[in-house]
C-alpha cells in the first residue's frame, strides 16, 4: 500500500526546520507555493485593470469604491458559513473548484473589454457589469481564503508552520508586486483584452498545480453537528482566544482606516500626474516593501517582542500613509507607500503566525474564515470608506483621516490590549 504524501512529513515529528528551505523539501508545499504565486498574480491584475478602467469610466472616487464594496458584501455574507464548509470537506478539491470559477469571472471580464463589445453597449454597461463580476469573485474569495489557509496546515507539521507562513507571505506578495506591476506596463502596451488573456494563463497554472496536491480529507468530523452550532463554536473560539482576537481587531482597525490603495488611481492621474505606467508601480511599492521584509524575516525570523513589533509596525503604517497623502512628488509618494509595506509586511507575518500557531486543526477552516472576514473583506470595505471620504471630505484629507485613524487604534490597543503588546511567540 502506497505511502500518504505526506508520510515524510510525519516523520519529522516535533522537530524544528535546521534552516528556512527546509519547508520547501515538502513536495505538496512546493506545489502549494506555485498555486498561490500565479493565483495572486492573476487576482492583482485584475484589480488593477478593474480599478484602472473604473477610473478612466467615471473619473469617481465613489465609483471606484463600489469595486471594493461588491466583492467584501458576499465575502462577509458568506464568511462564517465558509468556514464549516472548509472544516466539513477535501480542502484540495474545495481550492481546486474555487480557482477553476475564477477562470470564468476573468472569461467574463475579458468579454466586456473586447473592443468591438465595448463600443458597443457602452461605459454604463462596463461599469455595472464590472460590479456584478467582481460581487461573484467575492463569492468564490469567501471559500478561498480560509480554504488556503487551511490546507497548508494539511502539508507541514506544526514545528514548520512559521517558516512556512513566512513562504506563503513572501509568495503572496512576491506575485502581489509582479501582478500589480506588470498590468500597468500590459494596460499601456497590450491593452485590455490581451492582459485578460495572461491572467486567465495564470489562473489555470494556478490550477494544474492544485490538481496534483492529493487530496486533503475533511478535519471537523461531527457529523451531527448543526452547521450553526459550528459556526458558533468557532466564533466561541475566536472570542475567547485574546491572542488571535487582538491581533484580528489591530488589523482590521488599520485596513479598514489606513488603506490608501483605492485612491492610487487619482493621486497617479491627478496630482503626481504619472499615467498608467506610474500608477501600476504605486499600486506595486507597498508590496515592494512588504515582499522585501517578509524575505528578510523568512531568513531572520523574529525571536522575541512580537506582539509589541506588531504595534508598532501598525503605527507606522499609518504615519506613511500620511507622509503619502501630502506628498506631490513621485518618489515621495513612491518611498512612503514602500516604508508602509515594510511595516505591513511584519504585521502579516506576526498576525499569520499567531493564527496557525494558536488554532486547532479541527478549527482551521473556521478561524481563517473568520480572520478573513476580520482582515480580507476589510480590505475592500476600506476601499470603500476611502471612496465615500474622499467624496465627502477630497482626495488628499480622506487619506490623511485613514492613516490617522490608524495611529489611533494603536494607541488604542495600548491601552486596552496589553496582553497584545506583551505577547512573545
Amino acid at each position: 500500500m502506497a505511502a500518504p504524501p505526506y508520510f515524510c512529513i510525519m516523520e519529522s515529528g516535533d522537530r524544528a526546520p535546521e534552516s528556512p528551505f527546509e519547508v520547501l523539501k515538502i513536495k505538496e508545499f512546493r506545489l502549494y507555493i506555485i498555486q498561490r504565486f500565479f493565483f495572486t498574480m492573476a487576482m492583482r491584475m485584475i484589480a488593477t485593470v478593474v480599478w484602472w478602467q473604473m477610473y478612466l469610466i467615471t473619473k469617481d472616487p465613489l465609483a471606484l469604491a463600489f469595486i471594493g464594496l461588491s466583492e467584501a458584501v458576499p465575502a462577509i455574507l458568506l464568511s462564517l458559513y465558509s468556514g464549516h464548509v472548509v472544516d466539513k470537506t477535501d480542502n484540495r478539491r474545495l481550492l481546486l473548484n474555487s480557482v477553476l470559477f475564477y477562470v470564468l469571472c476573468a472569461g467574463a471580464l475579458l468579454t466586456i473589454t473586447i473592443p468591438k463589445i465595448e463600443h458597443s453597449v457602452g461605459k454604463h454597461f462596463i461599469q455595472y457589469s464590472i460590479y456584478i463580476i467582481i460581487f461573484c469573485t467575492g463569492v468564490i474569495r469567501a471559500f478561498l481564503g480560509p480554504v488556503t489557509n487551511s490546507i497548508m496546515a494539511q502539508m507541514v507539521p506544526k514545528t514548520f508552520l512559521p517558516s512556512a507562513v513566512s513562504w506563503r507571505s513572501g509568495t503572496w506578495l512576491g506575485a502581489s508586486v509582479l501582478g500589480h506591476a506588470s498590468a500597468g506596463f500590459l494596460i499601456a502596451w497590450a491593452g485590455y483584452t490581451n492582459t485578460f488573456s495572461l491572467i486567465i494563463l495564470y489562473i489555470l497554472i494556478s490550477a494544474t498545480a492544485a490538481f496534483f496536491i492529493s487530496p486533503k480529507p475533511a478535519q471537523h468530523t461531527k457529523k451531527e453537528q448543526k452547521t450553526w452550532d459550528s459556526v458558533k463554536e468557532g466564533l466561541k473560539y475566536v472570542m475567547t482566544t485574546k491572542e488571535l482576537l487582538g491581533a484580528m481587531t489591530l488589523d482590521l482597525f488599520a485596513v479598514l482606516f489606513g488603506g490608501a490603495v483605492a485612491m492610487i488611481p487619482f493621486f497617479a492621474g491627478e496630482i503626481l500626474k504619472v499615467g498608467a505606467i506610474g500608477f501600476g508601480w504605486l499600486n506595486a511599492a507597498t508590496d515592494i516593501g512588504s515582499a522585501i521584509v517578509i524575505v528578510y524575516l523568512t531568513m531572520v525570523p523574529l525571536k522575541k517582542n512580537q506582539g509589541l513589533t506588531l504595534l508598532y509596525a501598525v503605527a507606522g503604517f499609518g504615519i506613511c500613509i500620511i507622509t503619502f497623502a501630502l506628498s506631490t512628488i513621485y518618489w515621495l509618494s513612491f518611498a512612503a507607500l514602500l516604508i508602509s509595506g515594510v511595516l505591513d509586511g511584519i504585521s502579516v507575518v506576526i498576525r499569520g503566525t499567531i493564527l496557525q500557531l494558536k488554532t486547532p486543526d479541527e478549527m482551521r477552516g473556521r478561524v481563517s474564515a473568520i480572520n478573513s472576514m476580520f482582515i480580507n473583506s476589510a480590505n475592500e470595505i476600506g476601499s470603500f470608506e476611502s471612496g465615500l471620504a474622499a467624496r465627502i471630505m477630497g482626495i488628499k484629507p480622506s487619506v490623511i483621516f485613514g492613516g490617522a485613524m490608524s495611529v489611533l487604534v494603536v494607541i488604542g490597543a495600548w491601552i486596552k490590549a496589553p496582553s497584545l503588546r506583551k505577547f512573545n511567540y
